[in-house]
């Protein structure tokens, strides 16, 4: 440890966001980066204690006090070293994990602790800046050829490791560019998509291949499935016809086949008024965003929030994109509601540290204007003409009954809100199961999702699944680090 009492002098620094005024304007990342010295000072803080609970928390097992040392003292290339052992891509969870690991740093246990999230960005881009990271592909190839299906998170995961142990993998995906969530779900604003081509360039460098707009059977995959290339549900030019493979060939070409398409299949509301226009899933708004900076919208029907009062149900982190997206569009007002009540601002006694404590979030999103609301439920959505113009909602408790929380409804509390635009972000309950799931008569679990048994075989033998689609929806970095253990448990298997 560099500064053994650096915890004690200096205070935590965030690196904060560029001005509101300005990046409301832009759909560039909003969050700024601290000077070296600064960013070396907050890793000073880092109090190489004898159980690092920051370690225990990350999903990809990060050895935070190794790097956070070598950064201290100015070691970028043995920090980056240290950090890349563990994480395939820190460029990713550097931005949008929400650092499991912060919450159960020992130091956060009386003060505030580490910027871990930060630091490990910093790292990661000094290695890219100063040519640390160069194309390393294996000295050998072991002459097995794995098809990996679905190039988000967990994919990319599974395909990094899987090549640097000399597999030959080809990775199948369904849409016009590999990233799957990352590059079609998270704002631009939060990830900016020139560092994912960045980490694909370099991973075709050292022998992946990518296979892109090709569709493993013949059904949609989820999110945004309307505008992928070559989709059924697509409006209309744009892109050339997506290539259709059938899932035998890949079982008959390689030696094992791994999912890895997540768990896209969104939660709706089935309430009066659904079906009246305007009322939209969540991450179709923002993947048609994505796709119109990326010049992918050609002769596709718009999505916009302009001038439109909005609403948006669902108060995790998708909810927020859409609160940020929506002020950039330029909506006329922006609100979000949640059923659930408002969590507390500090972690409770039902939650003590370690454990990663369920508190009120404000992003960076919440920052740029609108209104949030909590405990409120959505009975009906009203309209005029076929179009949504208010939601018909109401008050609810949540009443503890014998250690589970019901919901009951205040009387007396209805009130609407007017909506010109909904966006459902309420998150996703399951794999698609239409088209390769069905097609390789792959059995689902009691949540629908990909059932695995004991590690990652599915009830095909040979086919494995791995990320949200056998786990259901989750964090990019639990999808990072479930693809990196199928990729270890395929090496030990072939």
């Amino acid at each position: 440890m560099g500064d053994p009492r650096g915890f004690l002098k200096i205070k935590r620094q965030t690196s904060g966001y560029r001005p509101v005024e300005e990046r409301i304007n832009d759909y560039s990342e909003v969050e700024t980066r601290l000077s070296d010295d600064d960013r070396r000072a907050q890793a000073a803080r880092c109090m190489d204690c004898g159980v690092p609970f920051c370690h225990w928390a990350c999903p990809v097992s990060n050895v935070m006090p190794e790097w956070q040392d070598r950064l201290f003292r100015g070691d970028w290339a043995g920090a980056w070293a240290i950090l890349e052992d563990r994480n395939p891509f820190p460029e990713f969870t550097g931005r949008v994990c929400p650092a499991l690991c912060e919450a159960s740093c020992v130091l956060g246990a009386n003060d505030e602790p580490v910027t871990i999230r930060q630091n490990e960005l910093a790292v990661i881009e000094r290695a890219f800046e100063t040519g640390f990271l160069i194309p390393r592909p294996p000295k050998y190839r072991n002459g097995k050829k794995v098809a990996v299906v679905g190039a988000g998170p967990s994919g990319l995961s599974a395909a990094y490791y899987l090549n640097r142990a000399g597999f030959q993998v080809t990775l199948y995906e369904a849409d016009r560019r590999p990233g799957g969530y990352l590059r079609y779900g998270i704002p631009d604003f939060k990830l900016d998509k020139s560092f994912i081509d960045r980490r694909i360039r370099l991973m075709e460098a050292e022998g992946v291949i990518f296979r892109n707009n090709t569709r493993i059977g013949t059904a949609r995959y989820g999110f945004g499935a309307k505008y992928a290339a070559g989709s059924p549900e697509k409006t209309g030019g744009g892109s050339e016809e997506a290539r259709i493979l059938d899932p035998r060939d890949l079982e008959s070409s390689f030696d094992l086949v791994l999912l890895t398409i997540g768990a896209r299949e969104p939660r709706d509301l089935a309430i009066p008024g659904r079906e009246l226009g305007g009322i939209v899933q969540a991450l179709d708004f923002l993947s048609l965003q994505n796709r119109a900076l990326a010049g992918e919208t050609s002769g596709l029907e718009p999505i916009t929030a302009y001038g439109k009062q909005v609403v948006v149900i669902g108060g995790g982190d998708t909810g927020a994109d859409c609160v940020g997206t929506a002020n950039r569009q330029g909506a006329r007002k922006v609100t979000q509601i949640e059923v659930l009540p408002k969590p507390p601002e500090h972690r409770s006694d039902e939650e003590p540290w370690p454990l990663w404590p369920k508190v009120l979030k404000t992003s960076s999103s919440h920052l740029e204007g609108g209104e949030r609301l909590w405990s409120v439920n959505t009975r009906a959505f009203t309209g005029d003409g076929g179009q949504s113009k208010a939601l018909s909602c109401c008050r609810v408790d949540w009443i503890n009954r014998d250690g589970r929380f019901v919901m009951t409804e205040i009387p007396g509390s209805g009130f609407e809100v007017p909506a010109d635009l909904v966006l459902l972000a309420m998150g996703f309950t399951h794999v698609v199961q239409q088209g390769v799931v069905a097609d390789l008569g792959l059995e689902t679990d009691e949540r629908g999702n990909v059932r695995t048994r004991g590690s990652f075989h599915t009830s095909n033998p040979k086919v494995w699944a791995a990320g949200d689609s056998r786990r259901g929806a989750s964090l990019v970095v639990h999808a990072i680090a479930d693809g990196r253990a199928a990729a270890e448990a395929i090496i030990r298997s072939l």
